[in-house]
């Protein structure tokens, strides 16, 4: 299972050589804190696939590993059979949408929450 490495500005997601092997990736995926719009928990990672595999490879409902490319731009998918995944939904960056299965689904999301800073006051005349 790829490791998520979370960062003040960054998260990486770093694969494992099977993953990478399989997506025919190389590289690590480094998405800017500031391009990810929302992220989920979702129990049933398959049904967020959409669009075509290219490159990598599919076995139906039970792997998936590489870019799905579809009419508005490309994922990059790597979900195991009916395990919990990660959604993460980005924008300006590589991908449109990363879809992650994960054992610490709801530790990375709780890892990306940022402290709420209070609101200055606005001045008063």
């Amino acid at each position: 299972m790829a490791s998520l490495s979370v960062h003040s500005d960054r998260l990486e997601i770093h694969l494992t050589r099977t993953e990478r092997t399989l997506a025919l990736r190389r590289d690590s995926i480094v998405v800017q804190r500031e391009n990810i719009r929302s992220v989920i928990i979702t129990e049933d990672p398959w049904i967020w696939l959409r669009g075509i595999r290219s490159p990598g490879s599919m076995i139906p409902l039970v792997l998936a590993a590489g870019t799905w490319k579809f009419h508005g731009g490309k994922d990059f998918v790597s979900i195991k059979r009916h395990r919990p995944a990660v959604v993460i939904d980005l924008v300006d960056e590589e991908f449109a949408r990363v879809i992650l299965t994960s054992q610490h689904a709801a530790d990375f999301v709780d890892s990306l929450k940022l402290p709420v800073e209070p609101m200055p006051a606005e001045p008063t005349s």
